[in-house]
């Protein structure tokens, strides 16, 4: 059998119209996924918020509660008030690779195992060295130690915790730091701040 110019065309043309229904179907394949994704998107469950979503509702009772903590410690930006009312300075500023705490300064008649969680009295206030090298507050912890009960609660926002203590005279407790006065870029509540340091 000789195949002459016309086979060959037969062939090209074979070819070229497989290739060409083959691509139709990819075209067709592909639209229809679209058209069913534009269907189906519209009836998919709304996602989560982000826990720091201002548009949660929470958020705004969160947000009262810090102000409230912010309002309450606003006299202790003076550092000598601190003193006066009862806060320790433990002389020392905690800090690690994950950023500064802060120089702790504890008032212990505040710490009350178990209590409900007053937020305009925080046990601990967190201090560190402002650009002129004065102590300014960057923030509070709220401190328990653990004596069974249930995780306390700032809000909706839990403790950390139980944990061991830092040092041999801290007892196994939970906390709870609050950034009133400097931003945390790690988060309101986490405990170390990267943009800070001793």
């Amino acid at each position: 059998m000789t195949r002459t110019a016309r086979d060959s065309t037969t062939i090209t043309t074979d070819t070229a119209s497989k290739e060409h229904t083959t691509m139709s179907v990819r075209r067709i394949a592909a639209a229809s996924t679209l058209v069913a994704l534009a269907v189906a998107v519209p009836t998919l469950p709304a996602q989560a918020a982000p826990a720091d979503d201002p548009a949660r509702p929470e958020h705004a009772s969160q947000s009262a509660l810090v102000a409230q903590v912010r309002a309450a410690t606003a006299r202790f930006h003076d550092v000598d008030v601190a003193i006066a009312e009862g806060y320790v300075d433990t002389h020392e500023c905690s800090a690690s690779a994950d950023g500064a705490m802060g120089i702790h300064f504890v008032n212990p008649a505040l710490i009350a195992p178990g209590a409900p969680v007053d937020p305009t009295r925080p046990p601990v206030l967190m201090y560190g060295p402002s650009a002129s090298g004065d102590l300014e507050l960057w923030g509070v912890e709220f401190f328990e130690p653990d004596v069974g009960q249930p995780t306390p609660v700032f809000g909706t926002v839990a403790f950390d915790g139980p944990m061991p203590g830092h040092d041999p005279e801290m007892p196994v407790h939970y906390d709870l730091h609050v950034w009133t006065g400097k931003h945390n870029p790690s988060g309101l509540y986490a405990p170390f701040n990267p943009s800070l340091s001793c």
